[in-house]
């Protein structure tokens, strides 16, 4: 029997920040690259949800310099140097999966079989990790905003992770009742909601702990209790007091 040790299965999920909105306020993406072990760790960026952005692109590039990561990006909407996509995203020690519409991701994802390729690449130890669309593409099901007309169910996600999720909790005021009236209706699962500035670290299944970039941020666990939806924040480790990954 072999004694090689499995690769560690890691998700972080973040509810908003990052170098797209945050953009002088590192702490949450030097979270993640201190999670590789890598002094210049292969971060790839995944802009799908967003059409592949030209300036979230730029942003990106911007905020990982070669001294920091070695950035690459991976295009679908417009012709890409990439052939082989199984090849390049498992080669890389992060895939960063930008923000916009969850919806339009996971239907181009699934065309080109990147959800299956991410899943893969999960398994082998590559840490995934996103913001808004980017956050809640992990879970079963999650709150999103895609269909427009407010935030709605979206029931049919990759389901790396149990329950539902809901991003931006503190920034848009149409969020969390919409998460609880979803919860409470059985529309959706209970699950887990993060604030912009929060993060929610996984490793395999399991919710390890929740970090944040700023001291008023927070992460919450929200599921159904009886017949009424329950609250509870979660411990959320500021940044700027202990160092991550370190």
């Amino acid at each position: 029997m072999s004694n090689q040790l499995l690769p560690t299965r890691q998700i972080v999920a973040m509810g908003g920040g990052g170098f797209s909105e945050e953009p002088d306020n590192p702490l949450l993406d030097d979270f993640v690259l201190g999670l590789s072990g890598k002094k210049t760790p292969r971060v790839c960026f995944v802009p799908t949800a967003s059409g592949d952005a030209q300036g979230y692109i730029d942003k990106f590039y911007n905020a990982f310099p070669p001294e920091r990561a070695e950035a690459t990006h991976l295009s679908l909407f417009r012709d890409s140097r990439v052939r082989d996509l199984r090849a390049f995203l498992l080669d890389q020690d992060v895939v960063y999966v930008g923000g916009g519409s969850t919806v339009n991701m996971l239907a181009i994802w699934r065309v080109h079989g990147i959800d299956r390729i991410v899943r893969e690449a999960w398994i082998s130890g590559v840490i995934l990790v996103g913001l808004s669309a980017g956050m809640i593409c992990w879970f079963e099901q999650s709150l999103t905003d895609a269909f427009g007309g407010g935030p709605s169910a979206l029931r049919d996600g990759l389901g790396f992770l149990e329950g539902s999720a809901c991003p931006h909790y503190d920034r848009e005021p149409s969020r969390r009742p919409a998460y609880h009236r979803c919860i409470a209706t059985g529309e959706l699962l209970g699950g887990v909601a993060a604030d912009d500035g929060a993060a929610i670290h996984y490793v395999g299944a399991e919710l390890t702990e929740a970090v944040s970039s700023g001291s008023n941020a927070r992460a919450y666990s929200v599921k159904l209790e009886g017949n009424e939806v329950a609250e509870t924040p979660m411990p959320t480790r500021y940044l700027a007091v202990d160092s991550p990954g370190s």
